[in-house]
């Protein structure tokens, strides 16, 4: 007989790191899934704090070693990217963990005063204000200048912007450029919306901001859409920021930081893999050798990682509420929740996360699709990254109280802001109630919490009812 338990570890190599069995019954980082389901219930979501630091810890360690490896003369800076997670025990982690902040819009700067306030973050922290910026956001950068954030960097992403921080910046500031890279050759437009095109850079400088009496270019700003990948389109856009940033240092000495943006990727399969130390050292080795022929002093080197930081450190539990057979070979398992609203990458990009069943990994397995509660026929989920189908145990119709439930791990970056987290969703589908997981100090798990399931009430007043 061959079981659930069986067919993934003749798939894949199991246990791993994250995951583990015993008797049974899934565990996550340590965690057993099942008592947590029994004290809480289902639909949840979790979010395993210890998991956000380990990242941070991991990228800086392995960004140092190739700075030592490569005798590296520049510095490295983690910054977390607040748009993949903005909840305030996401934010509290990764500081504690010392990461500095990347914004996008105007609520991120209130979010940076209610840190502050609390006495989380000083104002020697580096934010990075990225993002095409509306009058509020501007306004808000130039106030926490004005208040004393020698360290908030505006990125400026066009070329008029330049001129509100010289009317409302009371004192010397820093600003960076983000450069409109060339996309990937598939996709639907030539060049980045965002940033400042190539040709356009070096007039900025020397017409605005060298000029200026209090501006200082600090920084240059580079991100493509396809993260950070050992592909050949990757490696040819860095070296051509790399050359601009050298073209552009020997204008401008006060310009000594390049911002490689995010885009480690994180893992969305048992089989995933990517050799993390490999990118990191070939970054620094890079950018030292196109630096060296230009005969420029090396950049100190940021990043802002988002869905590396926080993805992993999340999971959304379900319970499989019936089994429907809908024609002689298509098995719908019903979830108690919606791929659309809890995990809207499923719909919207055809995302893929690690599935797994949390329970009965001793039963026979067979090939379903997972079906969600709304009334779109795309709220499914029928394929895995490394296969077109999807296999769990089998239910016993006669027991309806021996439930099966199933996990979708590392959705912990963007799915509930995407998803319309607190407010209204299609076919009003309630938020799940939200626990978070810690360690103590003796290493023993906790949980509580955050939120309970949405309720009715709070929908009714959004709809003005």
């Amino acid at each position: 007989m061959k079981t659930y338990k069986d067919l993934i570890e003749q798939t894949f190599y199991f246990p791993q790191k994250e995951f583990k069995v015993e008797k049974n019954e899934l565990y996550f980082h340590d965690v057993p899934l099942m008592d947590i389901i029994k004290k809480y219930g289902t639909p949840l979501k979790m979010t395993y704090l210890p998991k956000i630091s380990e990242n941070i810890n991991f990228a800086r360690d392995i960004f140092t070693q190739a700075i030592k490896k490569h005798r590296y003369e520049g510095s490295y800076t983690y910054c977390y990217c607040t748009k993949s997670s903005h909840f305030s025990f996401v934010m509290e982690e990764a500081i504690r963990s010392g990461a500095h902040i990347e914004t996008s819009s105007s609520y991120d700067i209130p979010i940076v005063r209610k840190l502050h306030e609390r006495g989380q973050i000083e104002k020697n922290i580096y934010v990075v204000c990225n993002g095409f910026k509306r009058p509020l956001y501007r306004e808000y950068i130039s106030a926490l200048l004005n208040d004393g954030w020698e360290n908030c960097i505006p990125v400026l992403d066009n070329l008029h912007e330049l001129k509100h921080y010289e009317e409302h910046v009371n004192g010397p500031y820093k600003v960076g450029i983000r450069i409109a890279a060339d996309e990937e050759p598939n996709f639907e437009f030539y060049t980045s919306r965002l940033g400042i095109r190539y040709g356009d850079i070096n007039t900025l400088y020397r017409e605005q901001i060298k000029p200026s009496k209090k501006a200082k270019l600090k920084l240059l700003h580079f991100f493509i859409n396809t993260g950070i990948r050992d592909t050949a389109y990757y490696w040819s856009e860095l070296s051509r920021f790399i050359f601009k940033y050298c073209e552009l240092k020997k204008e401008c000495p006060d310009l000594d930081t390049i911002d490689i943006g995010g885009g480690f990727p994180i893992k969305n399969s048992l089989g995933f893999e990517y050799d993390y130390k490999y990118m990191a050292e070939q970054i620094v080795e890079n950018v030292k050798w196109i630096c060296g022929k230009n005969n420029v002093p090396v950049p100190n080197i940021f990043t802002e990682f988002g869905s590396f930081t926080v993805g992993e450190s999340g999971a959304t539990l379900y319970s499989i509420m019936d089994q429907k057979l809908q024609n002689d070979k298509e098995l719908w398992y019903m979830i108690d929740g919606s791929f659309i609203t809890h995990m809207p990458d499923v719909w919207g990009l055809n995302h893929k996360f690690v599935m797994l069943s949390v329970n009965k990994w001793d039963e026979m397995y067979h090939k379903v699709n997972l079906g969600g509660l709304t009334c779109d026929s795309q709220d499914y989920y029928n394929s895995e990254a490394h296969t077109s189908e999807v296999f769990l145990p089998m239910i016993d119709e006669k027991n309806p109280d021996d439930k099966l439930y199933i996990g979708f791990f590392h959705t912990g970056a963007y799915q509930e802001s995407l998803g319309g987290y607190g407010g209204i969703q299609h076919c009003l589908i309630p938020a799940p109630k939200h626990v978070i997981i810690d360690k103590d100090e003796n290493g023993k798990i906790t949980s509580k919490l955050f939120a309970s399931e949405q309720n009715s009430d709070s929908m009714l007043k959004t709809l003005g009812y």
